[in-house]
């Protein structure tokens, strides 16, 4: 009997170490949440690729993101109150300022992140964190300071190229091909956030592509989102989202957050929408005019639109033009009602939405070429993208 109460109370004593120390690894692995995983000496754990190293990837990417602080000068404040009141017929017998003072304006001002494009001293960022701004400051991972202008926006995909003179050699980042990472797969996010915690790495993978939020503001908006669960909070934007190589494959943008701080994931801009936009931007200068619209309604090609309409057409499939826009780039190209668009650019025409999804990173002045079946003959016509109307 004696025997036996000892070996319980041994067993006792016994599950309650387990239990502790169990509940302690847990605790550290909570705490890390997951970007470094809990290593156990002498044989990896089944739940964890140990073998993954986050370290040189932020080596190589740390110095390549810099801090932005982007503020509205006096004089810029002064010139959008009066264009306000130039278009507001009521300025003259009612106005903030009247009743809550001349400071009711105030100008704005904000913190960012910011990627080194190229060794002349090009960066990227998001329009929301410059946009509004004519005074910008850039920080480098050392400190350095410089004065940036900004080179050109676009607003449909929220990016913006900035310009400073390097006084010394600067670390411009790699490009990945965001086309090329799944979903599953480690990524960091680099960046500023808060404004005032710079240089900070994050961890997550990819939980999704190809998210569209309907965040973006204006018209003409492009969203092609990789979503991810690394850490990303306000004064991220604009900052580096980089796979296990260095190599950037977004810009990190924005955050699904009921709080207004990271709740669990956030959005970044694909590097391939994002070498474009900054290719464009440098090679013209300004701000990017985009046109996604050729003129032009109808319906795609199918049996049943063959049949309502008793229609003749010799392609199986395709865009059928049935009305075409004054002055629109379709009319001024030749492209008549009843043309039915099975090309845009050597891509397959299907549906209208395969033309927008074709069309989306051009802009206002883009030549496209567009075959057309007519009547059963196929055709080239050359149009030149117009702002729409």
């Amino acid at each position: 009997m004696k025997t036996f109460i000892q070996l319980f109370f041994a067993g006792i004593l016994g599950g309650l170490v387990v239990f502790f120390f169990t509940k302690k690894n847990q605790s550290v692995q909570d705490i890390a949440g997951y970007t470094y995983p809990v290593v156990q000496t002498g044989h990896a754990t089944n739940a964890v690729n140990t073998n993954i190293n986050f370290i040189e990837s932020a080596k190589k990417t740390t110095n390549t993101v810099v801090h932005i602080y982007a503020e509205e000068s006096q004089q810029l404040m002064a010139k959008k109150r009066q264009e306000r009141q130039s278009v507001d017929p009521f300025s003259d017998f009612f106005n903030f300022e009247d009743f809550f003072g001349e400071n009711f304006y105030r100008p704005k001002n904000g913190t960012g992140s910011g990627v080194i494009y190229n060794k002349e001293g090009y960066i990227i960022t998001n329009n929301h964190v410059v946009g509004f701004a004519d005074k910008i400051k850039v920080t480098d991972s050392n400190g350095k300071e410089y004065i940036a202008k900004k080179v050109g926006t676009d607003s449909s995909t929220d990016l913006a190229v900035l310009k400073i003179e390097p006084s010394g050699d600067i670390n411009p980042i790699r490009f990945g091909d965001s086309d090329a990472i799944q979903v599953g797969e480690w990524v960091l996010a680099v960046g500023n956030p808060f404004g005032y915690l710079t240089s900070t790495v994050t961890a997550g993978i990819v939980s999704a592509k190809g998210r569209s939020l309907d965040i973006i503001k204006g018209e003409k908006t492009i969203e092609d989102f990789i979503q991810t669960d690394a850490a990303i909070n306000p004064g991220n934007s604009g900052g580096a989202l980089v796979n296990l190589q260095g190599e950037l494959v977004g810009i990190n943008t924005a955050i699904a957050t009921p709080t207004g701080v990271f709740a669990g994931y956030s959005f970044a801009i694909p590097s391939k929408i994002v070498k474009k936009v900054v290719s464009d931007i440098i090679e013209n200068g300004g701000d990017i005019d985009r046109s996604t619209n050729l003129g032009i309604g109808g319906y795609d090609v199918n049996e049943e639109l063959v049949k309502e309409f008793d229609l003749k057409l010799k392609t199986p499939s395709g865009f059928y033009v049935h009305e075409v826009d004054k002055r629109s780039s379709a009319q001024l190209g030749g492209i008549l009602p009843g043309d039915v668009i099975i090309e845009i650019n050597k891509t397959k025409i299907s549906s209208y939405e395969d033309i927008e999804k074709t069309l989306k990173l051009k802009k206002v002045g883009d030549k496209v070429e567009v075959k057309v079946n007519r009547e059963g003959k196929e055709m080239m016509i050359p149009l030149l993208l117009k702002k729409s109307l």
